[in-house]
């Protein structure tokens, strides 16, 4: 037995669920890649996945062991990449993790173009809302919005993120704008369930002092585009990036309130492991990144 075939077999199964999806990705028949799994298997002397008719998942057992094969295949990949990096050229596949509102608006779009300047990379994308541990997990680099915790991985700025409180013209007609944070405490407010604390919004001062405000609405999302569909409907005040809803402010369909009181603190980033810092397919998705996303983003230009 192939013993690396066999792992990138079973590393492929593992990510698709489906043999017949990793036997195209891995441009083998779904026989070849059967037989190699089965074989994994036997030599390991335990079952990798559980089988039914309508689902295929890893074992616990298959799920440990592909958190450790996917870092070795990550480290050989990532020889094969030291060679692209004397050759010049990235090549490679490179395993891409972002924000489900970000990936969709403005990462998914790109994409085509950036496959198109590097004909050698492949790209996995995976989109979620959850902090995944990129090492563990074997990603190649992350897309990440706020602020970073994390100081073990390699950031670089990509572009700033401005928050904004917004509503639509029909809901402001209705209810009235909002002078200061303190009168949030009138109105309807939308709240992003995957913050810590979705009911405390921050704000600040002029002079700089922090002001938290307590808010209350009857619409929680752990998904900022509900959230701005709900804004637009004139369901309520909406506290979201400008990556989101940045053509709908350029448009009209909404409007900021109490900018003078919004902290524009944060930044979208991308981060990879130190491993990666020299990687060729990493440092070419990066820059590219930066030159399409800053400083200056185009969902934050003024039509």
């Amino acid at each position: 037995m192939d013993r690396l075939a066999a792992m990138q077999a079973f590393a492929r199964v593992a990510e698709t669920r489906s043999f017949s999806e990793a036997a195209r990705r891995l441009r083998v028949s779904k026989s070849v890649l059967s037989r190699q799994v089965a074989a994994l298997e036997a030599e390991l002397g335990v079952r990798l996945f559980h089988r039914t008719t309508r689902a295929l998942t890893p074992t616990e057992i298959g799920q440990a062991y592909y958190l450790r094969v996917s870092r070795i295949l990550a480290d050989i990949d990532e020889a094969e990449q030291s060679v692209g990096l004397l050759q010049g050229t990235p090549r490679g596949r490179l395993k891409v993790n972002a924000p489900m509102s970000f990936g969709y608006l403005h990462l998914a779009p790109a994409l085509p173009d950036f496959l198109a300047a590097c004909p050698e990379i492949e790209v996995e994308l995976a989109m979620n809302d959850r902090t995944v541990d990129l090492i563990e997990e074997g990603y190649d680099v992350a897309v990440r919005i706020g602020r970073l915790s994390d100081s073990s991985l390699v950031a670089r700025k990509l572009a700033p993120m401005r928050l904004v409180v917004c509503a639509s013209p029909a809901y402001l007609e209705r209810m009235g704008t909002p002078a200061t944070p303190a009168e949030l405490k009138h109105h309807e407010c939308l709240l992003y369930s995957n913050e810590p604390a979705p009911e405390e919004w921050r704000f600040t001062t002029p002079e700089g002092t922090p002001w938290p405000v307590t808010v209350h609405g009857r619409l929680c999302a752990n998904n900022g585009d509900t959230l701005r569909i709900a804004a637009l409907r004139g369901i309520g005040l909406v506290r979201l990036p400008t990556f989101i809803v940045g053509r709908d402010l350029q448009a009209g369909a909404l409007v900021s309130v109490l900018a003078d009181y919004v902290a524009q603190d944060s930044a979208l980033h991308a981060v990879y492991p130190q491993a990666r810092h020299l990687s060729p397919k990493v440092r070419v998705f990066v820059d590219f990144l930066a030159e399409r996303f800053g400083p200056h983003p185009y969902w934050d230009l003024v039509e």
